[in-house]
This record gives C-alpha cells, structure tokens and sequence, in this order.
C-alpha cells in the first residue's frame, strides 16, 4: 500500500511540474490598448532578461541637406600646364639674362662708336642681336601669360594659383596621394550657401557612411548633364581615387532645424515605415512612426516626431514590435 501512495505521488509530480515551469520561465508581458494605439507592458524582471536598453534623448539641432553629384578627377592635365609654365619661367630668365647682356654690349659698342674706335657695323650687328634677345623676352612673357590664361579657363583661380605658385604645397597633396580633388556639380535649381565650406561625400550613396569634403573653390566649367552650379572640394578620404563617381549632402541655406538624434539601433522597419519603440513608464512602451528622418554619420535627425526628453529604446525595439505582434494574434482559446 505504502509502495503505491509513493508511486502516484510521482506521477503527480510529473503531471503538475511542467506546466509550473513553464509559468515561471514565461516572460511577464501583455498588450494593452490606449486610444486605439497597441502598447506593450512589460516588467522590470522581463526588461533586463530580454536586454532592453533606452536613453533619454537631449535636444539637437541639424541643417537640412540636399544631394548633389560629383567625381573626383584627374589633376594630370594641371600638372602638365604647371610644368609648361616652370618650363616658361626657366626659358624667360636665360632670354632675359641674354638680354642684359646685349644692353651692356651695345651701350659699350655705342661708345666704342662715338670715339672711332669701333665700325658703324659693328654697332648694328649688336642692335641686331639686342632686338633678338628682346623679341624672346617678349615670347616668353607672352609663352607664360597664355600658360596662365589657360590654367584660369579649365581650373580657376583657386587652383591656378596653387598649381603655378612657387610653393606647390597643397598641390602635392593630391601627388601624395592625402587628398583627392573632387567635383561637385548641384542640381540647377540649387546654390551652395556663402557660409558652407564642408560638405559630406561617399561613394556608395550611403549619408551614415559619409566623409568630409572642404571647399576649394567655384569650378571654371560645369557637368554639361547636370547644368548647375560646380565646384571644386577636397578629402581625405583614402577609399575614393579618381574616376569614382560620389554622392555629395550639402546644407541648405535656411536655419538650422531642432529636434533630436537617435542611435541607428533604435530604428526599425515595419512594412515599408521607419518605427521606434518609446519608454512611455517604468513597464510600458510604445510604438511611433516616423515620417521624416535625416541620416547622419551615427545616427538619425528627427525634427518633430520625438521631443528631448522622451527615452528611447536604443536596443530590443525589433523584441518589443515581435512581442506587440504576437500580442494581436488570437489565441485558441477567443474561438
């Protein structure tokens, strides 16, 4: 008999234990419903298993942008007008030299002349090569200055001014290889603001992976296909090289806009709409959209949606959005 009570008291334990298990190991969660809007309602225990992380977010400001295009270009025809025109400067100062000397030789054959010491000949074969020493003179100031006019027709000044400089500093930059030479062409119904000199570029088109990029000057010609404003920009970004093609984020003029930036973790997707989760009290969270957003290099702009002050959850949103929708599945029981 004894035998008997001790057996079913195991069998009971085997029916009964389970099903406890598995209310305790089940997460406190549920979905409730407020104005119409689904809010999930979790515990503090369930929040720390499920690695749920928030921040309170601060206010920030952002310029709006707009996307222009560009590539980074090949500086081979600057470096051959530079070496044109040192090329130049090296043949005006032997002409020049040739030509001071011709000055003192005719003024000592000119006096040679007045006292008979010297033929009437012989001072007109210095003229003559007096003339020809000033005529290369002239050449090569007129050699130099087409050099210049050229430079200033395909580059600008900016960068006329760096390739035939006797400091060729910044223009041994882009020969080093630490700065690429790019440009950028807007669309034609925009401008580049007088206070922007740095802009953002990448050449995949992805805004969050972006670089710098510093204003060098407005460009002499312009893209024939884009018809807009050029300029020319600099950067230090080693992964373009010239020929690749680069999507450039340029600020538009107007103020600044204020809002908030949140982390790239805390956006998620959900049929086609950007969504974050909300920390609305110590247990609850709730769902909102945004319909306006702005990429930035770690994270995302909003101006309205969410105001400083409200936390957001940087990590578990995609957790919370399963939990919310495996809340709205009636269960077997509503049959």
């Amino acid at each position: 008999m004894k035998t008997l009570l001790i057996a079913c008291f195991f069998a009971l334990n085997l029916f009964w234990t389970p099903s406890a298990i598995a209310d305790d190991e089940k997460p406190s969660s549920e979905i409730q419903k407020d104005a119409g809007q689904p809010i999930v309602r979790l515990d503090t225990k369930a929040q720390k298993l499920s690695g749920i992380e928030t921040l309170i977010l601060k206010p920030a400001s952002h310029h709006a942008e707009f996307t222009a295009y560009g590539k980074a270009i090949n500086i081979q025809s600057l470096l051959a007008l530079r070496n044109r025109y040192l090329l130049a400067l090296t043949e005006r100062s032997s002409a020049k030299a040739k030509f001071k000397q011709a000055e003192q030789n005719i003024d000592r054959q000119q006096d040679l002349y007045r006292h008979g010491v010297s033929s009437k000949r012989n001072l007109q074969e210095q003229q003559a090569q007096w003339q020809a020493y000033k005529a290369q003179v002239d050449a090569t100031d007129f050699q130099g200055k087409a050099i210049i006019d050229e430079a200033l027709l395909n580059w600008g000044k900016e960068l006329t001014d760096w390739a035939l400089s006797s400091n060729s500093t910044r223009l041994g930059a882009f020969l080093s290889g630490r700065q690429t030479l790019l440009q950028i062409t807007l669309p034609a119904n925009k401008h580049l603001p007088d206070s922007i000199q740095t802009i953002y570029i990448e050449v995949s088109g992805n805004r969050s992976k972006a670089h710098k990029a510093e204003l060098i000057s407005i460009a002499a010609q312009t893209d024939t296909a884009a018809q807009g404003e050029s300029y020319y920009f600099q950067t230090g970004d080693k992964n373009i090289i010239t020929g690749m093609n680069v999507t450039a984020w340029i600020p538009e003029a107007n103020e600044q806009m204020a809002g908030v930036i949140i982390p790239k973790s805390a956006l998620i997707w959900y049929m086609d709409q950007a969504l974050v989760y909300l920390k609305t009290s110590e247990e609850t969270f709730r769902r909102r959209t945004l319909d306006h957003y702005s990429v930035l290099a770690g994270g995302y702009f909003i101006p309205d949606a969410i105001k400083p002050g409200e936390q957001i959850v940087t990590k578990g949103a995609q957790m919370l959005l399963s939990e919310e929708m495996r809340g709205q599945i009636p269960s077997e029981d509503d049959d």
